[in-house]
């Protein structure tokens, strides 16, 4: 493995570079500093909201990209790259489905706030520490912005009581299981790999000069766009049959250990 020719570095938040608890390493921050003396293109990548991101990585937020609601938007130094909002003409019919399904738990993301529903009023303070900014509704009909994205909820498992109900809405949409917890609907263009795709073209970097960590299946796009693709040790089968390469848990700094060989091979 010979990463002294890479480029850029794309990482995933929850699940990887963020530990169990939700917090960034000071080791990271460090190493950062590092990747910047090097030219390192670097990359937060997240189904996390911009707002969100930009507050666990508030001190390197102008230095770095930042790739929200899972590749529908895409920001620099606050300028927009790419935006990728869903279609309105499936909302209702996506909205029915999720009131037929109360033990499913929307948010509906724009690029500024979330939108949780009224009837999510026992789980608010639980989708606050992913979704900040929000404003409490009735009715998708509400809101009034573009919707980048609506994250599902499940307090058990999203795979086994999420995804069954909304898999048949592929193609008109991406539907992705990106955590636990986790299903994101988004627009079939609106993935991590369509975000760093356009990155790479735009700063002529190639697959061999890319480094990818991620954990979940909704990382999945953009791992199959770097040589040196990462499953953490926590990731989802999914991803560790995708990725190239593993590291060490989020728990136990899988990111920094590698960012770390990576600066090693910068300075041979």
């Amino acid at each position: 493995m010979n990463l002294a020719g890479i480029k850029l570095v794309v990482s995933d938040m929850d699940g990887t570079l963020l530990n169990s608890n939700h917090e960034v390493s000071g080791l990271f921050f460090e190493l950062f500093k590092e990747l910047k003396k090097h030219n390192i293109i670097f990359v937060a990548a997240s189904g996390r909201p911009y707002y969100s991101i930009t507050e666990k990585l508030n001190s390197i937020k102008d230095d770095i990209i930042i790739v929200a609601e899972n590749g529908g938007i895409v920001i620099k130094q606050q300028e927009l790259l790419l935006s990728t909002p869903i279609r309105k003409e499936h909302l209702s019919q996506v909205e029915l489905l999720i009131n037929s399904n109360n033990h499913i738990h929307p948010v509906f993301c724009t690029k500024l706030k979330a939108y949780f529903k009224s009837a999510s009023n026992g789980y608010i303070k639980l989708l606050s520490e992913y979704y900040p900014t929000f404003t409490v509704i009735d009715s998708i009909d509400d809101v009034e912005e573009d919707i980048i994205k609506i994250a599902l909820y499940h307090d058990i498992d999203s795979e086994k009581y999420i995804y069954p109900h909304f898999k048949h809405l592929e193609p008109d949409y991406k539907v992705k299981i990106s955590g636990k917890h986790w299903v994101d609907l988004s627009d079939d263009l609106a993935n991590k790999g369509h975000a760093i795709e356009l990155l790479q073209k735009t700063y002529n970097i190639s697959p061999k000069e890319t480094l990818v960590f991620g954990d979940y299946n909704n990382d999945i796009e953009m791992l199959k766009l770097a040589t040196y693709s990462f499953a953490m040790e926590n990731a989802h089968e999914n991803v560790k049959e995708i990725a190239n390469y593993c590291t060490k848990s989020n728990n136990h700094y899988g990111v920094e250990l590698i960012l770390e060989k990576l600066i090693d091979a910068k300075k041979l």
